[in-house]
Order: structure tokens, then sequence, then C-alpha cells
């Protein structure tokens, strides 16, 4: 696990524990063991800890947390190189995230390279740096910088890093570890970080709170970092570790924690196929066609160029080709202007793009995503052309949101070659792909697609077919629930409000305005059936004009609208539904208890893996609150009897077609979990 070298009276020692270089506790062992024996020999003037394979280290091994303490943990590495005699040097390449930059930090001088990333991503855990990291790194970077990077979680680049302080030498990957030894060659002595001074006005922690109070709203991990920061900032570094050690424990029994925890495992556990032997072998993807150059078609393709795989991008018309292709320039240049990438990386990008009016030039690629009209029509008379074009063994698939793989399959000669990679808009920025696999999908297609998706640095969620799959099938009954709670009384800021206050960033009826009340439907202007369409009726269409289910100011911000309440109020009188008093919480059983019990059915009809694949879903796709796990965790955590009973009181009222899951009557009855 550790391996030592002397280079004269250097001694290297490099961690080397696949697949992270984690941290846990036989690691501690025997990194505390090296450094005591270094410590001791008087033939060695200075040490270099370094990480074997792709990265310095990943952090703290979680798999550890919960269980019996290991005989040595970081906090006893760290104590040991506060008091070594000798200068100890961190080469850092790949990441040094958590943990890792924790024991980087406890190291008295870094070396990196320009790319490597250095963060302390402990507060998407639920959790504080428990190693030293809040005490230290402020020292280093100051106050201000320091609070950024461990409230956000965000890592840097080494080449920021030295710009901050936090490392002392740039080195290319493959001269890092002759960089350091050189470097370590010229110290005298220790440099340890905890002695450096640190100041603060306490104005700069107010400030910082009020400035971040909207992204931090309802979390409890990045007020107890600002907290322990601002303890060792005011009286010293003994009080802020005491002050760490204090709140992590609490953070670490809390319930964001374990929820936190179980949506960094869920998205792992996605990637896993149940019934996919690990070594289906994978076809090979070196072109992509995209059929479509309209909002979704463009942010697909730009999935793949971004990843370095040419995209062939096949539109009807010149005019939507043209563009499409300057809505792809565009956004990679507004990118560019905000540091996100360089100019030459968006040349590169744009450089493997090949627009085309000609559909037969789609005949060289190895997997085509189609992305046209949402219409059952339109796209099999897509893949009934595609089946004929593309060339044998390659992948089609169907960026469908709602609609059946197996019968847009059934319009080729080659059902085994089709399913659905539905991407979610933008779908260059969400993390979220759904890949529906149909009943005639081959094993090896299933498992490239998998592949490519994280290829393209996706989570990838594996949906059996069903209207609307997993996401847009559970987002059905909610929506049903929360246009029949607005026709009982509600109003549609309290259902917004409700949901927000929840967690969610936009309630429903936001969304709605924002996404245009007369987009997604082919409404008769003649008969007005739903609240929605009175709106329409009444030239009410959302932001787009100001008024919608609110009224928006020049800046789009919302303020409830007395018209259109009034719109409601007399669509309820001519719909012959008296108005009734509405609570806050029967607006969350029967909105969000509501999903729950759609995903159940979901799991009980093998559309979802497990449990924990639709919270990746929801969490990734939807805007559901990280921090209560994702709505089946959450249900569970309820308590899946509370839920039961939540929804059985309100069930006359929520519909003919409205059932409880038996498989959730089950698990409450027998107080079991979704997810044995």
């Amino acid at each position: 696990m550790i391996h030592s070298q002397r280079d004269g009276e250097v001694l290297v020692l490099v961690i080397d524990h696949p697949p992270v270089n984690a941290l846990g506790g036989k690691v501690s062992e025997a990194l505390d063991a090296a450094l005591a024996a270094a410590e001791a020999d008087p033939e060695v003037k200075a040490v270099v800890i370094g990480g074997a394979g792709k990265l310095f280290s990943g952090g703290a091994d979680i798999s550890e947390f919960g269980g019996p303490t290991p005989k040595k943990i970081l906090p006893d590495v760290i104590a040991r190189l506060d008091a070594a005699t000798k200068p100890v040097v961190a080469a850092i390449h790949g990441s040094a995230l958590g943990g890792g930059l924790e024991l980087a930090l406890a190291c008295h001088y870094r070396v990196a390279t320009p790319d490597a990333r250095l963060g302390l991503p402990e507060v998407t855990l639920g959790l504080l740096p428990g190693a030293g990291g809040a005490q230290r790194l402020p020292r280093l970077i100051g106050v201000g910088p320091a609070l950024s990077m461990i409230v956000s979680g965000d890592p840097i680049p080494g080449a920021a890093a030295l710009k901050a302080g936090l490392v002392d030498r740039l080195a290319d990957e493959a001269d890092l570890i002759r960089v350091a030894i050189a470097f370590a060659r010229t110290l005298d002595a220790p440099r340890r970080t905890r002695d450096l001074p640190v100041t603060a006005e306490p104005a700069l922690f107010e400030r910082f709170a009020a400035e971040n109070a909207r992204k931090l709203k309802g979390l409890e991990a990045p007020a107890a970092c600002i907290a322990a920061i601002r303890t060792g900032v005011e009286d010293g570094f003994d009080a802020g570790s005491k002050k760490d050690l204090e709140l992590f424990r609490q953070l670490a029994r809390g319930p964001q924690a374990k929820a936190l925890q179980h949506a960094f495992f869920a998205e792992r556990r996605a990637a896993r196929i149940d019934d996919l032997p690990l070594d289906t072998r994978l076809r090979p993807v070196a072109r992509v066609g995209v059929i479509g150059a309209g909002t979704m078609g463009g942010g697909i393709a730009m999935n793949f160029l971004t990843a370095g795989l040419p995209v062939t991008l096949v539109e009807t018309s010149q005019a939507a080709l043209d563009r499409g292709v300057g809505v792809i320039r565009k956004t990679y240049e507004t990118s560019a202007a905000r540091g996100r990438l360089t100019t030459e990386q968006v040349e590169r990008a744009m450089g493997l793009l090949t627009p085309t009016l000609d559909f037969d030039a789609l005949a060289p690629c190895d997997l085509v995503v189609e992305a046209v009209y949402e219409d059952m029509v339109v796209k099999k008379q897509v893949f009934a052309r595609l089946g004929e074009v593309a060339k044998p063994g390659a992948i089609l698939a169907s960026n469908t949101s709602f609609l059946n793989i197996d019968e847009i399959a059934a319009a080729t000669s080659r059902p085994q070659d089709v399913l659905g990679l539905h991407f979610f808009s933008p779908a260059n920025v969400m993390r979220l792909l759904e890949v529906v696999r149909g009943a005639r999908t081959a094993p090896d297609v299933l498992a490239t697609a998998m592949d490519l998706a994280r290829r393209i640095k996706k989570v990838a969620v594996v949906s059996g077919v069903c209207h609307g799959f997993i996401g847009n099938r559970m987002m059905g009954p909610r929506q049903r629930q929360c246009d029949a709670l607005l026709m009982a009384g509600a109003s549609p800021e309290q259902i917004d409000r409700v949901l927000t206050d929840f967690g969610m960033a936009m309630g429903p009826y936001q969304m709605l305005d924002l996404a245009g009340l007369d987009v997604g439907g082919r409404r008769d202007p003649t008969r007005i059936s739903t609240v929605r369409e009175a709106l329409c009726a009444a030239g009410r269409l959302g932001q787009k004009n100001q008024a919608g289910f609110y009224d928006y100011d020049e800046q789009r911000r919302p303020t409830p609208s007395p018209v259109a309440a009034q719109v409601i109020e007399d669509f309820r009188a001519t719909s012959g539904v008296a108005r009734r008093p509405v609570s806050d919480e029967e607006v969350l059983v029967r909105t969000l208890y509501a999903m729950v019990n759609e995903g159940a059915h979901i799991l009980a009809e093998g559309i979802a893996q497990r449990a924990s694949d639709i919270d990746v879903v929801y969490l990734c796709g939807y805007g559901w609150p990280r921090w209560t796990g994702g709505p089946m965790f959450w249900g569970q955590s309820l308590g899946l009897g509370a839920v039961v009973e939540g929804l059985s009181r309100y069930a006359q009222d929520m519909g003919r077609d409205f059932a409880i899951s038996p498989l959730l009557i089950e698990r409450a009855a027998t107080g079991g979990r979704f997810d044995a």
C-alpha cells in the first residue's frame, strides 16, 4: 500500500491503493509507520509523498463510515506530520480531494501538476473537512477563498492553486516526483501550516453567509463549515480543530449526511446493470450521427463533440441546419468567454462537426441519435429509413421523452440495435441520461450505451419501456394532483411555496410559466377544458408575455396575479367546483407522497432496477433536493407506513385512477425498505 524508495537523502513514499488511493485504516497505518521510520532514520533528511496511478488521493475511504474505528486513521498521520522534524513535500497529480488534500495540507510543502484538481468536497456528503482542512486551508490561501472552496466543495486546478498559495511549485506529471525531490533537497526544516497566521473581520463571515443564503438554504453542512472556520480564525487552531470534531460528529449522525451519502453511492450503483455480465463486449463508437439540429439535437451533439467524437449533424433544411450550428458555436464561445474552455478547445470541437442535409451521410456512424419532433409517426419514418442507411452493427437511439421504444424499434429490421437515450434539456448541461432498454435491445448495445454515457460525463440510469419512462412518468401524478389542488381551492403560489420550501428550485406553476403555457399541447381554442387553457384563452402565456399563473416585471420576477386568480376562480365556477380550504400538509402529501407511490409502481413493474436509481433520476434530472436523498430515500426516511397513511387519508380526493401501490403497502406493513 505504501511503496518507499530512497533518492539520496530524500525518502519517496507512494500511496498505492487502487482505484483512488483512499486513505482508509490500513493505508493510514502503513503511512504512519513509514513516516515514523523516516523520522527515526538519520540518513533521511526529507520526505516526498506521492500517489500511484492516476491521482494523489481521492480522500477518505467512505466505505468505512459507520464501521469500527481502525487502528490508525488519517488524523493520526496528520499528527505525525505536525510533529515531524524533517520537511515533507506532497507531490500532487490527478486529484487531491477531501482527506487527500487534508494530507497534502498537513505536509509542509506542496508541488502539483497544472491540471491537478485540489478540493475539499466533504460538504457534498453532508460533512465538513474532519482532518484539519477547515483550519489549514484559510491559513494558506486566506479566509475568503477558503470559505468559497470549502462551502462549495468545488476543486480548483493546480495552476490556480499556485496563484492562491495552496501549492509552492508546479511541474509536469512526467517530472513531478523529480521536481518534488529537488525541491525537498533545498528545504532545511518543516513549515507547519497550522502555525501560519490568519485574520479576518467578523463581518466577512456574515457577509459570506448572506451572499450565499439562497444556495445554502436548508443545508446543515455549509453552516457548520462556516462556524468551524470562524472558530479557528477567532480562537486559534486548537479551538478550531476541537470545533471541527464536535460539528463533524453532529453532522455524521444527522439525516442530511445519510441522505447525501446515499446519493453518492446511488449514482455509482446506477451504472451497474443487474443481469448484464461484466465482461459484455462493447461495440466500438468512433463517430456519432445526430438527426435534428434544434435545441435538443444541438445540445446532444455538443456532448459528443466535447468528448472528442466526430459528429454528423443532419437537418432537412439549410436554414435549420445553419441556425443549429450557429447556436452550437455561440454556446461554446460563451463558455470560452467565461473561462470554462479555451479558444483552441472551441475550434477543436467545432472542427469535429459535419453539418449536412444528406441523410445518407449517416452511413459511417457507429451510433445515430434521433432528436426530431415528439411524434410517433415521424419517429417511425426516421427509424425505417435509418434501418436501411445505417451500417450493420450501428446503434440506433431515440431521444424520445415519452414514446414507446419497442414500437419505434419495430419500424426497423434490426430492433436489437435500438434503444432510447433520453437526454434532458439543456442536453449539453444536464447530467442525467435515461437509457431506455427495449424488449429486444441487445446486451452489448445496452452496455455500450452505459459506457458511452460515462465517456460524455453523464449519470446514466437504465429504464424499461413505459410512457414517460422513470422521470416523466413520476411527474404525471404530481402535476395531476397540483391541478386538482388548484381546482379544489389552493392558489398557484401556495402550491409552489410548499414545494420550494421543501427544497425544489422552482414550483410547478413557475415551471409552466417558464416553459410557456401554450407549449406542449395541440389546443382547440374553441374548447377550454383546463385552467391552463383558460389562461391561454385570456392571453396569459407565461413569462414570454409577462402574464401566466403569475405576473412578471421586466426582470421576470413573479408576483401573485389577481387576474390569474380571477380566471382560475371563474373556471372553478364554470366547472361546478366549490372552493374549499387546502392545507400545506395536503399539498405536500398529494404531490410528493404521490411521487413515492408512483415510484413503487415503477419498481414493482421492473421499469427501474432499484429504488436508488429512481432517486438518481430525480436528483440529477429534476432538481429534487439532494440533501433529502431523492424521493424513494425520502419516503423511507419518513417511514413507509406514514406515506401509506397520508395517501389513504386523501385517496378519495386523488382521482378515480389513483391507487396505492401494493408494493408500498407490503413494505410498509413489514417495516421493510424498497431496496432491501
